[in-house]
């Protein structure tokens, strides 16, 4: 009997302990190793993985998973707390990045919709990386730290309406617009939906499972949850990532949020490491080599771009130049988030097999410059 999937699955993860344990060796973040790994076994590359839908099945299940955890950690205190930080700092670094972006895309002849949505790709900044690296470093109490994790908890949040208005930019014609207002409507009825089910129903449900004292009863329940809304939503025509996001905000309101987290937290990090093993299997290595002066021309553009927007974001919350530099140099690099959002363009026809390409050469290239 053969098993196309599990004989991949054995040469990816192979491939992903050599590589991590090399980039623990160097002190480079994991993920590093993980997009490294995926280039070479990819079909871009030694050609060493066959059942690449299948992997991308997987990697989906690993967003999902991860878009969960965040909700889940999600604490409308810690949002008091830092408010200023998340909307004023989070909203000027996304807004200003959004606008310089979709103003060099509408250059480049690109349109208008399109050109947005270039600028939404760039704004994220990954919040896995750079937490990673902040902790590793222990500077994640200090003043950029702390500015940066305010940045990348605003752009996490800001992915949901992004993932929102997408179809909306997609639409030129009229009926395609109404389909987006349809499907902006359908979110607000899914998310009034989960504010009844957060207030009611999963509290009860999750003290019932507490009370039996079963600890994979619970752990079951709790996956049911996450994967039985991001159904919900995907069947209303949004994304499982929305559906995910919106379970774990529903959980992180209940007495049991902590208790969840540690329980699924495993399970998120083995999947995040199959989402990043295939982005890099996506990337084409010859795209690179084809281009070879305008991908990292463009990575570096990107690179001082966002440093810039990050920088001034944190000044503007009155921090001295040094911290304003170093809170700009986290933030500089594209995020796994805008991979999520880059599948969901393409789906709905923003973005080229092209320039999708030029997108992941660059996003990858900036994740790698980041350490």
């Amino acid at each position: 009997m053969h098993f196309p999937i599990l004989i991949d699955l054995t040469i990816v993860m192979a491939l992903a302990v050599a590589a991590v344990y090399l980039c623990n060796l160097l002190k480079v973040p994991s993920i590093v190793g993980f997009l490294v790994a995926g280039i070479i076994a990819g079909p871009h590359g030694l050609g060493l993985v066959s059942a690449s839908e299948e992997i991308e099945v997987l990697a989906e299940v690993g967003v999902v998973l991860l878009l969960f955890i965040i909700g889940m950690e999600f604490s409308f205190s810690a949002f008091k707390q830092m408010k200023k930080t998340l909307l004023m700092g989070g909203g000027l670094q996304v807004c200003l990045t959004l606008l310089l972006v979709a103003g060099v895309s509408l250059f480049l002849e690109r349109p208008l919709g399109h050109a947005i949505f270039d600028g939404m790709l760039v704004a994220l900044s990954s919040t896995a990386i750079v937490l990673n690296l902040l902790q590793a470093r222990s500077e994640l109490d200090a003043p950029h730290g702390r500015t940066s994790l305010g940045v990348l908890i605003f752009q996490d949040m800001a992915v949901i309406p992004m993932l929102l208005v997408t179809p909306l930019l997609a639409g030129g014609a009229a009926g395609a617009g109404q389909s987006g207002w349809m499907l902006l409507a359908k979110g607000a009825g899914v998310i009034v939906l989960m504010g009844v089910a957060a207030r009611w129903l999963v509290p009860w449900v999750l003290e019932r499972t507490v009370a039996a004292r079963n600890r994979e009863l619970f752990l079951i329940t709790v996956v049911l949850i996450c994967f039985a809304v991001a159904w919900l939503t995907a069947s209303a025509g949004l994304s499982l990532a929305l559906g995910a996001f919106l379970a774990g905000l529903i959980i992180s309101e209940s007495p049991y949020s902590h208790q969840a987290v540690s329980n699924v937290l495993p399970l998120r990090d083995l999947f995040v490491s199959v989402f990043f093993l295939s982005i890099g299997m996506l990337m084409d290595l010859s795209f690179l080599w084809a281009n070879l002066w305008l991908v990292p021309l463009a990575a570096l553009i990107v690179v001082l771009l966002k440093t810039i927007t990050g920088g001034l974001a944190t000044l503007v919350l009155g921090m001295p130049l040094r911290v304003a530099l170093a809170a700009g140099l986290s933030l500089a690099q594209v995020g796994e988030f805008s991979f999520v959002l880059a599948q969901t363009g393409m789906a709905h026809g923003l973005l080229s097999n092209e320039i999708y390409q030029l997108f992941l050469n660059i996003s990858v290239l900036t994740m790698l410059f980041t350490p």
